[in-house]
């Protein structure tokens, strides 16, 4: 017996690291044809199961998949999910199809090279690369509010659910969204961190309604500018409250994790199941404390 593997290349691309990277992951991107739209997605199981982005596929039960080998196949909407923007679209075909490693999203680094593969303006398998700009970047004025990559790949209208990988061709990301004024390009995308992606999947794929872990706090800046995520408000009978979190807590860390500030805080709770249980490291009144929290569950 075999055991499927993502897409492995066989050329040596070491003096063309975007070039090894495009290599990789464009065996495994397709373009999603919805009948009012196109967008992109990216096929991450052998059996058929594809990430994409969740106001791709929000309101159609079927769409129309343009693989990479250019043939085309209907495809069943799993699910989406508005909040982290992410969607899972199926497809059935009768041999193995290529898929698209999933990397370890703790792993992304502020400044790593990234390549963004998708279908802008409906010019599928188009390759753009840059670096990554931001990890947990928080749009407090958009529909999502979950941290996402920010990066300067050009993301443009047909991009959204495409893949941005790292240099090994793994995803980092599922592009989302830019930021402009003009509707185009502007050298600032994001992409739903792939954990959150893998979580929220996940719960799609098995049919589950889409809840994310909650502690129930709001946070801020350190007033000195030193790391960490000052708690600012503990919500009565949250999971904050409960573990014995105060306000005027500075978190630090979570699971040996560290807290450079609030968005740190918001992404590694969001990325933890509902119920589970983490050890928060904070700092009270000069001194250091662990506490153990058992996260709420939105929804």
């Amino acid at each position: 017996t075999t055991t499927a593997a993502p897409v492995r290349v066989d050329i040596d691309f070491s003096d063309e690291p975007f070039a090894l990277a495009a290599a990789l992951v464009s065996p495994a991107v397709v373009q999603l044809d919805t009948g009012t739209g196109l967008g992109s997605g990216v096929i991450y199981d052998s059996s058929g199961l594809i990430l994409t982005a969740g106001h791709v596929v929000d309101n159609v039960d079927t769409v129309i998949v343009r693989l990479a080998d250019g043939s085309s196949v209907q495809g069943e909407v799993v699910g989406s999910h508005a909040l982290s923007d992410i969607g899972v679209v199926r497809i059935n075909v009768d041999r193995e199809l290529p898929f698209a490693a999933l990397a370890d999203g703790s792993e992304t680094a502020v400044g790593q090279l990234a390549v963004a593969v998708g279908s802008p303006f409906g010019l599928d398998q188009t390759v753009t690369a840059g670096i990554v700009s931001a990890t947990h970047r928080i749009l407090s004025n958009g529909p999502n509010n979950v941290p996402m990559v920010q990066t300067d790949a050009a993301i443009n209208p047909g991009n959204s659910g495409g893949p941005l990988v790292n240099l090994a061709g793994e995803v980092i990301g599922i592009n989302s969204q830019i930021f402009t004024e003009s509707g185009d390009n502007a050298g600032v995308g994001f992409a739903v961190t792939i954990e959150l992606a893998k979580l929220v999947a996940n719960q799609i794929v098995a049919g589950e309604e889409v809840q994310l872990a909650l502690l129930g706090v709001s946070t801020t800046s350190t007033s000195d500018g030193t790391p960490g995520a000052l708690i600012q408000e503990v919500l009565d009978d949250s999971a904050a409250d409960l573990s014995g979190l105060q306000s005027g807590d500075v978190v630090i860390f979570i699971d040996g994790e560290p807290i450079r500030g609030s968005s740190d805080l918001r992404a590694a709770v969001l990325v933890r199941e509902p119920d589970s249980t983490s050890t928060l490291t904070v700092i009270r009144d000069g001194e250091q404390i662990s506490l153990s929290v058992t996260f709420g569950r939105t929804g």
